[in-house]
């Protein structure tokens, strides 16, 4: 990997070969001045590379001059080898004050499910499995009953004990045996629990024992996801995702439980979730080159009321006091009678749940991630529009759901928006100028700001001191960037004609206010589950983060705005859509089956509504972090060094 050495802050990072320059600099933490997102139209990025060469980074805002003078403009330039660059700075500044910038971006690690350790410790074990068989054709002297021939040689050949036969698979077996000469392969739906039978659900003509295979699906609020899993080898063959098609009717679960009290409502919600679902299985299907008949098995994991409205389940006492779900267990179901497009041997699991907002998306990502069976205390964080919180390790575990709010998927922000090409995604401030340093996706001009970005906007503005610990900006700094529009104060990321929506992009203070909020709710739900079980965040050994954000985020800036508690970033890792991987975990290995109800029963759910501590910790959290900064000791620390610099 090549390494970038910035001067004169003398910080060098390493980079993957071909990386942005801009993006490796806000790696390091080195601002640059730069507010066109990355699409080179400003030419402020101006950089001197001292040593080394760069993959392009030249522009009509560089004269030739410039350009044989080592300049390049860094929103443009590749790494591709050892750099040494050298950021121009037009005045002579204290090294300190430079070195008050931000520290190196970290990001969770990424955790995934590790297949061969699964395969190493005997649990792979998929609950759905195929056999072959070559069957000696009936005669006078041997004419036992088809079925009882097909058990008698599971047990001879494959050592399978105490079969049955569903009445399916009778009424097709005497053609099914009889199309290629007796050579037939049988799926077996392997018991979950020891001493119960396995069932014999399905007969196929020839060999297709290398033929199975699983679907695991996230009902999400806002997305259906899915993946196509192979039972024999473990790879996910296809995976697709597609808005759910509720959001028409509500984006939000309480919206769509006051729809579904409506005539007709639930109905309705039901029939386009069904129909969301199986585009996303077609899809997958199809991607995957497999048949439909090919698909044994199928799990699913959605939050308490879209598992209900995907049931056709009426979901109207969610949302009242005392929260009552209409059940938190659901057996094995008919796929085929839930109205799934997939053959009539296929059982759906439905992962289930435990309260009416911590829900089987939640108990999945548990499971998946392995919180259940770890000896280290855990804080599991699902982030997204409702908040929900496990605490806890292999022998106990408490849970609870905060509603966030839309803040960190951009609602309720005046420029916010999801993750997508034009959404800025990364901000640096310059401490004397005040002038923005902003990286969009896809490296072209700015149209909004999605959650992670304002994250990292707010954590910046406040270690520089553009804001205060309400969120508030400092009105005396000499600026055209903090200005005031209609009695609201704001900042300006990108005056118009950088943008691509003829308008300036701002944030507000109310947009700072609603971020407070939204990350309040959720620390002060982390701290009220510690305080209710006896603890403190000195005893969290790991985080794990789930959500569809949870990559990106940087973890010292969510830190700073009092969002994760303030631990080591080594220990905080990252799941993805932890409700999918525990739907894809169900699928491979039978132990998850077995678990998942004993771990469903462990977790004891807090209503926050009705636990007094939980309003007093959230009023406490409703600043840059929080009233009490001995919770964030290294962030005191940094803006004590601050303090004594400006001081000086």
């Amino acid at each position: 990997m090549p390494k970038v050495t910035f001067l004169p802050h003398k910080k060098e990072i390493q980079v993957d070969e071909g990386e942005i320059l801009i993006r490796a600099a806000l790696e390091a933490g080195v601002h640059v001045n730069a507010s066109c997102g990355g699409e080179g139209l400003c030419g402020k990025c101006r950089v001197m590379i001292e040593e080394g060469r760069v993959a392009d980074g030249t522009s009509e805002k560089l004269s030739r001059q410039d350009v044989e003078n080592g300049y390049r403009l860094a929103c443009r330039s590749r790494v591709i080898e050892d750099l040494v660059v050298r950021i121009p700075i037009e005045s002579e500044v204290d090294a300190a004050v430079l070195n008050m910038q931000a520290t190196p971006r970290r990001t969770a690690r990424i955790q995934e499910m590790n297949l061969e350790e699964l395969k190493d410790k005997g649990l792979f074990m998929p609950p759905v499995e195929k056999k072959y068989l070559e069957l000696p054709p009936p005669t006078a002297q041997d004419n036992l009953a088809d079925a009882t021939r097909l058990v008698s040689f599971l047990k001879l050949k494959h050592n399978e004990h105490r079969l049955v036969v569903e009445l399916p698979v009778i009424r097709k077996l005497p053609d099914a045996l009889r199309q290629d000469d007796f050579r037939m392969t049988a799926t077996l739906a392997r018991p979950v629990h020891e001493g119960r039978k396995t069932r014999i659900i399905d007969v196929q003509p020839g060999d297709t024992a290398n033929r199975n295979y699983a679907i695991a699906v996230d009902i999400g609020t806002t997305t259906i996801y899915a993946q196509l899993i192979d039972l024999i080898s473990g790879d996910v063959l296809a995976q697709f995702g597609e808005f759910n098609a509720q959001i028409s009717y509500g984006e939000d679960v309480i919206s769509r439980i006051v729809y579904a009290e409506k005539p007709g409502g639930l109905e309705r919600l039901h029939a386009v979730v069904l129909q969301t679902i199986n585009t996303v299985i077609r899809k997958i299907i199809r991607r995957a080159g497999i048949e439909t008949g090919e698909v044994s098995a199928i799990t699913l994991a959605g939050n308490t009321t879209m598992t209900q409205l995907f049931l056709k389940v009426n979901p109207r006492y969610i949302r009242r006091s005392p929260y009552v779900p209409a059940s938190t267990f659901y057996p094995p179901i008919d796929a085929v009678g839930l109205g799934l497009e997939l053959a009539d041997h296929v059982s759906a699991l439905v992962f289930p749940s435990v309260s009416s907002y911590v829900g089987g998306d939640i108990v999945a990502g548990v499971m998946g991630s392995g919180v259940y069976r770890t000896e280290e205390l855990t804080l599991f964080i699902d982030i997204g529009t409702n908040a929900e919180i496990v605490i806890g390790n292999k022998d106990w575990l408490a849970c609870a759901a905060a509603s966030a709010g839309p803040a960190f998927e951009g609602g309720g922000i005046a420029f916010g928006m999801r993750a997508a090409e034009g959404a800025i995604e990364d901000f640096s401030v310059d401490p004397l100028t005040q002038e923005p340093m902003i990286i969009t996706i896809g490296n072209v001009r700015p149209k909004g700001i999605c959650g992670s970005g304002l994250i990292i906007f707010v954590a910046t503005m406040f270690e520089m001191g553009l804001i205060d610990n309400q969120g508030k900006f400092n009105r005396k700094l000499d600026t055209p960037r903090i200005r005031e529009t209609d009695g609201i104060w704001e900042y300006v990321l990108a005056w118009e004609d950088a943008t691509q929506i003829d308008r300036d992009i701002v944030i507000t203070e109310i947009d700072i206010e609603n971020l407070i909020r939204a990350k309040g709710a959720i620390y002060s739900a982390c701290m009220t589950l510690l305080a209710e079980v006896g603890m403190g965040i000195a005893d969290i050994e790991r985080i794990v983060l789930a959500g569809g954000f949870g990559s990106y985020v940087d973890l010292a800036k969510a830190m700073t705005i009092g969002l994760l508690p303030e631990i080591d970033p080594d220990r905080v890792t990252f799941v993805g859509n932890g409700s999918l991987m525990g739907a894809k975990m169900s699928a491979l290995t039978n132990r998850i089956r077995r678990d998942v109800v004993e771990a469903t029963r462990k977790m004891t759910n807090f209503e926050l509504s009705e636990t007094p501590s939980f309003m007093d910790n959230y009023v406490a959290a409703l600043f840059l972090p929080h009233t009490d900064l001995n919770q964030f000791p290294k962030l005191k620390a940094r803006l004590d060094q601050r303090r004594a610099v400006l001081n000086s």
